[in-house]
């Protein structure tokens, strides 16, 4: 069994327009990752410039989407020569806390788990971090998932990580909204070992792009729902 000092680690961040905050994630990232992978999303600011300086990779994405952002920062660790053990996503907004990412990593570390979904809704949610309509649509998300999958989760949190080999077999599509919840629709009918840990989340730097307008929250929704259901 591989220790935590032996693991190989890459962090995945998609990050559109994140100058004010994509340093400080960078920075709170524990040491025992070994490459932090900043999927520039097309972003009008400085922020492939800001990673850069704090030590990460940038790869850029100039088609926008978030699940198009991951896809480009899996691109290019599928492209190095040696491959890791574990991936962690991460948004670049500083809502989540980096320094959990040993905690949201350990199920795995310890072969207990395939996939680990850092769950907002089981650790400390600071006052106005998430919307209502954020909440809500989690809760109904999971809802489906538990009574469609028999998936049982409490989140669609960001924050989480994967198996490389396991993100591999899920062959992840979705270019926009929908990559979370396809990512955990997959798991479950894969069979991975999922399970959640607690983590904390506070208020975002900056303005949301998809909870921050009304379009975005609806988008979301739609896209998050068809995902869930087109897998039935």
């Amino acid at each position: 069994m591989k220790t935590l000092d032996d693991t190989l680690i890459k962090v995945i961040i998609p990050a559109f327009n994140e100058e004010q905050s994509i340093g400080k994630v960078i920075a709170d990232i524990p040491s025992v990752v070994n490459e932090i992978v900043v999927a520039n999303n097309a972003s009008t600011d400085s922020t492939a410039k800001v990673a850069a300086e704090a030590g990460a990779t940038v790869v850029d994405q100039p088609i926008p989407g978030y699940g198009n952002a991951c896809l480009k920062g899996i691109e290019y660790v599928a492209s190095q020569e040696v491959k890791p053990d574990i991936i962690v996503f991460i948004d670049g907004d500083y809502s989540d806390y980096p320094e959990q990412l040993t905690e949201v990593i350990a199920p795995i570390v310890a072969n207990e788990a395939d996939m680990v979904i850092g769950s907002r809704a089981l650790g400390d949610r600071a006052s106005g971090s998430m919307t209502f309509p954020q909440v809500f649509g989690n809760w109904l998300a999971t809802t489906l998932m538990k009574w469609i999958y028999g998936a049982k989760f409490t989140d669609l949190g960001p924050f989480r990580a994967i198996q490389w080999e396991s993100l591999v077999a899920l062959q992840m599509k979705d270019k926009t909204y929908g990559w979370t919840v396809e990512m955990q629709v997959k798991a479950a009918k894969q069979k991975l070992r999922f399970t959640e840990v607690p983590v904390n989340y506070k208020k975002r730097i900056g303005v949301s792009k998809v909870s921050g307008t009304v379009k975005g929250t609806i988008l979301a929704g739609y896209k998050i729902l068809w995902t869930i259901f087109k897998s039935i």
